[in-house]
């Protein structure tokens, strides 16, 4: 598999170079030079094959023969070990596409698990790797814990204090070992400029062995497009030809996993990209202009994020597909909006959390008749206990996974965001 750097496309690199190096030259995304198309009867086999088998072959056809199938079968199979997405219907035509079956409850724990095999497929020398990540809530706990005691892998989450939930918190900030964890003075996008800041620094990156296990690195993305085929899978036949996925976005790296799957032939309508206040890609699609504003604390937190890292992957395919823009649908949801829909789901019958709510409302404002809906569940709902009982006057129970860390002290150290200051952390 070639890569090439969307800032710079002469810079072309091989997959595991582009895991290794996480971002190029000027800080540009790698993207592959090759996409690979399945014909409708390529598909439809697909389609019968079970999750994990079918994982093997989408990653295969997607990487190459870098990683020999035998070695990539092993991969799959340790970082998959856990239940694949689940279909929850809400209602006639709208079901909810479950992805927090996994250890830290949340859909990461696929792209990150898989990135830890990766990294030690590549780690064969034993030579020592430092994983610096930033996290607007869910990513830390999914790397942290796909990381977690990993010989000669050293990881640092960088996390906005005091905006992330106090369970999300206690998912990562409580194992010690090689998990560092620091709670930076500031919002989610200071947190990601540090992050960015210390890939500019070419002495740094070559001392440490530095990587990043956010949605920038090419082998999260990959392992994201495997569950966008098991979602299609797991729906009713009569539903194939009209199937639309309303995807919360922060990042945008997995509504880019949904792209590509949609790029590789998997018969999706189309996507609807949905935001908390944070709307800067709603803006830009209705306006054409691209302008970021300051990030605003939302009750959605992993969506509080104005400068997303993977949008240019976005209209990279956009661009190499000849698809329009303008057939992306797009919305923001305000935290009000968002409460009432919390409550209208628990009137229906289903139990949902912010981020999926927002998803589900606009869902369910741009749906046709004839259309069938999924909206993605990113994180099981006892992580944002206290939102959530407060909002619907539940007491939710907390999952094993959530209540024995809760009980854990947090092991974080405070920073301001100043990049000296967390070099010298880095570099100890």
């Amino acid at each position: 598999m070639k890569l090439y750097n969307l800032k710079n496309k002469n810079e072309i690199v091989s997959f595991l170079q582009a895991v290794q190096m996480g971002l190029g030259q000027n800080q540009g995304l790698f993207f592959p030079t090759n996409l690979p198309i399945l014909k409708k009867e390529n598909i439809n086999n697909m389609i019968q094959m079970n999750f994990l088998d079918r994982s093997i072959k989408i990653l295969s056809m997607l990487i190459g023969e870098e990683i020999p199938v035998e070695y990539l079968e092993i991969y799959v199979k340790k970082a998959f070990s856990f239940p694949g997405p689940k279909i929850n219907p809400v209602t006639s035509n709208i079901a909810c596409c479950e992805l927090f079956h996994g250890p830290t409850l949340a859909f990461k724990d696929f792209g990150a698990r898989f990135m830890a095999q990766i990294i030690e497929h590549l780690n064969k020398n034993n030579h020592t790797v430092t994983i610096l990540t930033a996290t607007s809530g869910d990513t830390g706990a999914a790397v942290a814990h796909a990381f977690y005691k990993s010989k000669n892998v050293r990881v640092i989450i960088l996390y906005p204090k005091g905006k992330i939930s106090k369970l999300q918190e206690t998912l990562f900030c409580t194992l010690g070992e090689n998990i560092t964890t620091i709670a930076i003075d500031g919002s989610f996008d200071q947190c990601q400029k540090l992050v960015k800041q210390a890939f500019n620094d070419d002495r740094l990156k070559n001392k440490i062995g530095l990587n990043s296990a956010n949605s920038i690195n090419i082998s999260r993305l990959l392992a994201q497009v495997c569950y966008f085929f098991e979602s299609y899978s797991l729906i009713t036949k009569k539903n194939y030809k009209n199937l639309i996925i309303s995807v919360p976005c922060g990042n945008f790296g997995n509504l880019t996993a949904g792209l590509l799957a949609k790029s590789m032939g998997l018969p999706i309508k189309s996507f609807i990209a949905a935001t908390n206040s944070n709307d800067t890609v709603p803006r830009f699609l209705k306006t054409g202009k691209w302008n970021p504003h300051n990030c605003i604390s939302t009750i959605s937190n992993a969506m509080d994020i104005s400068r997303p890292n993977n949008w240019p992957r976005v209209e990279e395919l956009f661009h190499r597909k000849k698809w329009n823009l303008n057939d992306l649908g797009f919305g923001s949801v305000s935290d009000e909006i968002t409460c009432k829909n919390l409550l209208h789901l628990k009137k229906i019958g289903y139990i949902s959390e912010p981020h999926a709510a927002i998803a589900y409302k606009l869902l369910n404002d741009q749906i046709r008749d004839d259309e069938f809906g999924l909206f993605l569940g990113t994180a099981h709902p006892a992580k944002f206990k206290n939102i959530i009982d407060k909002i619907l006057n539940i007491n939710i129970d907390l999952p094993k996974e959530l209540y024995i860390p809760s009980k854990r002290p947090i092991l974080s150290r405070m920073l301001k965001p100043n990049f000296k200051e967390l070099k010298k952390i880095l570099i100890l």
